[in-house]
C-alpha cells in the first residue's frame, strides 16, 4: 500500500506538471505505457487469447466511468491546489456507499448515512461555494469521486470471473484509444527529459494500481487502506515544495472531516465483512 500511495502521488505531481500539455496528450501517455506493466502479469497460457471477456459490456461500462474519472482528476490537478483535490477524492466512499444503494441494491444504515452527511459537509468547506466566488474547477474532483464510485462497483461485479490484468488491460486501452481524438487540437512534441517525465505518468499508474491489488490480497484491509492517508501529506509537501501552496485552515478541516467520513464507512462495511475497497485505479 505504501508504494502504491507513493506511486500514485509521484503521477499526481507530474500530472500537475505537464499543465504545458494537451490533455489528450498525457492521457495517450497513461494509457499506453500504463500497459507495461500489466503484459508482465498475463499468464503464459493466455497470451494467444489475452484480450477474450464474456463480460465486454461490463468492461465498457467501467470503461467509460474510468475515463470520465480520470480526465476530470487530470483537469482538477491541473487547476487546483494539490493538497485540495486529494482531500476532495477522499470522498470517494461517500459516492460509493450511495450508488451501492442504485446499482447493487444494498441498505444503508444510520451511521453510514451520517457518514455521508460528514463527508458532503467536508466537502462543502473544502471547496466553498458561492454566488460569487465559485470556483468552477472544484466540480472536476467531485466528478472524479462519482466516476470512481462506480469503478469500484464495476470491479466488484467483475472480479468474480476476471483477472486484474485484464480489468486494467482494458482500461488502460481505452485510455490510449480516446486520447487519440484529441489529436486535431494539437499534441506538443516533448524534449527527451519531458518524454520520460510523461512515460513515468503510465508506468507508475499502473504500478501503483497493482501494488494496490496487492497489498489488499496479502494484508489486512484494515491494516492497509489508512495508509492511503498518507497522500494527503505528500500533496502538502509536493504542493508546497514546487508550486508554493500552503492549505487552507478551511482546507485541513473538511480534510479532516472528509478522512473521518470515509474511516466510519470503511469500519461500517468491515463490520459486515463487506468489500470495501476503493482503489483509485486511474
Amino acid at each position: 500500500m505504501f508504494l502504491s500511495v507513493c506511486a500514485f502521488s509521484i503521477m499526481d505531481l507530474i500530472v500537475k506538471w505537464s499543465e504545458n500539455y494537451p490533455v489528450g496528450e498525457v492521457l495517450f501517455f497513461r494509457g499506453f505505457c500504463g500497459m507495461i506493466p500489466i503484459f508482465f502479469l498475463i499468464p503464459r497460457e493466455r497470451y494467444k487469447d489475452f484480450y477474450k471477456t464474456d463480460r465486454f459490456f461490463l468492461h465498457l461500462k467501467r470503461c467509460i466511468s474510468g475515463l470520465i474519472a480520470i480526465v476530470a482528476i487530470f483537469i482538477a490537478l491541473r487547476k487546483l491546489p494539490l493538497a485540495t483535490v486529494v482531500s476532495i477524492t477522499f470522498a470517494a466512499p461517500v459516492f460509493t456507499t450511495i450508488m451501492s444503494i442504485f446499482f447493487l441494491s444494498e441498505k444503508v444504515g444510520l451511521y453510514r448515512w451520517l457518514a455521508v452527511i460528514v463527508g458532503f459537509i467536508g466537502i462543502l468547506i473544502i471547496s466553498e461555494p458561492g454566488y460569487s466566488s465559485l470556483n468552477i474547477y472544484y466540480i472536476y474532483p467531485i466528478i472524479f469521486c462519482f466516476g470512481l464510485s462506480y469503478v469500484a462497483i464495476a470491479i466488484r461485479q467483475l472480479s468474480s470471473t476476471e483477472p486484474v490484468w485484464l480489468i486494467g488491460l482494458y482500461f488502460s486501452f481505452s485510455i490510449m484509444l480516446i486520447s487519440f481524438f484529441t489529436l486535431p487540437q494539437g499534441w506538443i512534441m516533448p524534449s527527451l527529459k519531458d518524454l520520460f517525465l510523461l512515460s513515468m505518468v503510465g508506468v507508475l499508474g499502473g504500478l501503483a494500481n497493482l501494488w494496490l491489488t496487492q497489498s489488499y490480497k496479502f494484508s489486512e484491509v484494515s491494516l492497509v487502506t489508512p495508509l492511503k492517508y498518507l497522500a494527503l501529506v505528500f500533496a502538502i509537501i509536493f504542493g508546497y515544495l514546487f508550486w508554493d501552496e500552503v492549505p487552507t485552515t478551511k482546507t485541513l478541516l473538511g480534510s479532516a472531516l472528509v478522512i473521518i467520513s470515509s474511516i466510519i464507512i470503511f469500519r461500517r462495511e468491515v463490520y459486515y465483512k463487506k468489500q470495501v475497497t476503493i482503489s483509485r485505479h486511474e
